[in-house]
């Protein structure tokens, strides 16, 4: 990203200024509001740079302004380009990038919600993360306590398009679900079976994560980190490590970084397996969950012998993983990765077999490949989609410099290859896995962490089994956090599941739901 900024540089004299920053992996630069759509428009069309993210920060009391954020990203860049631009004093709107932009729709309403800054000439300007009859309140600003109480919720609930036509109706389904799932309203307008539009409410459980990380001293905000997406805790606690130990300027010995490359592929493998399961489920085969199940349990329990902990909570530190393995431990997991490889291929075959099964799929959920770039779907919903992106390979972290794999991609965009892609991944991740035993090197499993320098802002990227995982943090005094910005996959793959939806039959709505399969509490947060 480095000649990027220089070429903008040059496109804009005067206008962008090169930041310090001793984090590796990011090149920053601040410039004014008013520039950021012109240059991001640059970025984008002469380099071929996604926008990965946008988000604000309350900085009035150190530089009396506020702050946006946009990081820019593209394939085979390890670094990423952090774009700073402040608002001036008295200034609380931006200009938005939505209308041209579709990815960057919630995410510039979620800065309005919870900063109060208006995103100018945004197409939808309506809340998202706050729901309508939240007061005048703005959480993740400075002057925002934790143990403020608010003001009674009054005014209107949230209001949904209306159904029109004769024999249109509308199909509410939610927010409480029959499964044991996290809340979210999905509202269908259907004429008998087809499903003509749909609209979906998230946030009703937000819990303030990244209010919380402020002031939290660092070694205790892995645990919260954990807490972001219980089934993809130990991405999310990768990723605010590395993000902290970026900024602190910590090497994480060889050891650390192998086991926590294993542990992210076992948790990919678990969700994986229990994905494909239940999208066999959904369309009756379930004789195949059965066997998923299986096979997913033998996987939850090497988690429970190598880690304590069926989801891999409380492994990993900053500086490495709390425990090292010994060589039982190793040759527990060297001989379940060939079980479940051996049990993997014969549930696939059992599937793939499978000529109804394949009839449910195929053609079921389309998402098109213009669609999912326009809306910055990431992960498995975008691979199977033509969206060509993985951290792993685009922006290597842990060990996967030192790995070969295959990052499988398809076109056609439905159920069938949003399951083709978890199955292909689950192969590659057992070569992964093979490989990493193979080069486990000796040494410590963890560095010390001292003190962690204050002002220092990183970003971490991780590719945790639904897609692509930032955290952003700035350090503050006493080892503590003043801000910690998570992204999620989920929140840029939920507006794909409205498009890919539209044309289907209302019985086929589960098993497209459950091939995206997002996270509620990881899109809440």
């Amino acid at each position: 990203m480095k000649p990027v900024l220089d070429a903008l540089q040059e496109e804009f004299p005067g206008r962008i200024r090169p930041l310090d920053t001793a984090a590796a992996g990011q090149v920053c630069a601040a410039l004014e509001a008013a520039d950021a759509p012109a240059v991001i428009a640059s970025a984008r069309a002469g380099f071929g740079a996604r926008l990965a993210c946008v988000f604000a920060e309350d900085r009035r009391a150190a530089d009396n302004a506020f702050h946006l954020y946009y990081v820019l990203e593209r394939p085979a860049d390890p670094l990423y380009l952090v774009l700073r631009a402040s608002l001036p004093p008295g200034c609380e709107s931006f200009p938005s990038l939505a209308a041209a932009l579709p990815a960057v729709n919630w995410q510039e309403r979620e800065i309005r919600d919870w900063f109060g800054l208006e995103p100018a000439g945004h197409p939808i300007p309506r809340r998202v993360a706050l729901h309508d009859n939240w007061p005048g309140v703005h959480p993740l600003r400075k002057d925002f306590r934790l143990d403020e109480v608010l003001p009674p919720f009054e005014g209107e609930q949230h209001e949904y398009r209306p159904t029109l036509g004769e024999g249109v109706f509308q199909i509410p389904v939610g927010p409480v679900h029959a499964g044991i799932i996290e809340p979210g309203h999905f509202n269908f307008a259907v004429a008998g079976e087809p499903i003509l539009y749909l609209q979906l409410r998230m946030f009703y459980k937000h819990k303030g994560t990244e209010k919380l990380f402020e002031h939290l001293p660092a070694g205790r905000a892995v645990f919260l980190a954990e807490s972001i997406s219980g089934d993809s805790s130990f991405s999310h606690g990768v990723a605010f490590c590395q993000a902290v130990e970026r900024a602190a300027g910590l090497d994480v010995p060889p050891r650390a970084v192998f086991l926590r490359t294993i542990l992210l592929e076992l948790e990919r493998v678990c969700n994986h397996v229990a994905d494909i399961g239940a999208i066999a489920t959904d369309v009756g085969f379930v004789v195949a969950n059965a066997h998923a199940g299986r096979l997913r349990e033998i996987a939850l329990n090497l988690n429970q012998e190598l880690t304590g902990n069926r989801l891999l909570r409380g492994m990993v530190s900053i500086g490495g993983v709390r425990r090292d393995w010994d060589s039982a431990q190793i040759s527990a997991l060297t001989g379940a990765v060939a079980v479940i490889e051996r049990e993997f291929d014969g549930l696939t075959a059992l599937i793939l077999s499978s000529d109804s099964t394949r009839d449910r799929l195929e053609h079921t959920g389309i998402l098109t490949p213009e669609k999912a770039r326009a809306l910055g779907v990431v992960g498995v919903g975008g691979r199977a989609s033509g969206v060509d992106l993985d951290v792993r390979r685009d922006h290597p972290y842990a060990a996967y410099g030192r790995m070969e794999f295959r990052v499988p991609v398809y076109q056609e965009g439905d159920v069938q290859r949003r399951m083709q892609v978890r199955i292909d991944e689950v192969r590659e991740s057992l070569g992964i896995l093979r490989s990493a035993l193979r080069q486990l090197p000796g040494g410590p499993h963890s560095a010390p962490f001292g003190r962690l320098p204050a002002g220092r802002c990183a970003l971490s990227a991780v590719e945790g089994w639904r897609g692509e995982i930032l955290h952003w943090v700035r350090t503050g005094e006493d080892n503590r956090l003043e801000r910690c910005k998570i992204k999620d996959p989920s929140l840029n793959n939920w507006p794909a599941l409205v498009e890919a939806v539209q044309g289907n039959i209302v019985p086929d709505f589960p098993v497209i739901n459950k091939s995206f399969n997002l996270s509620y509490s990881g899109t809440d947060r």
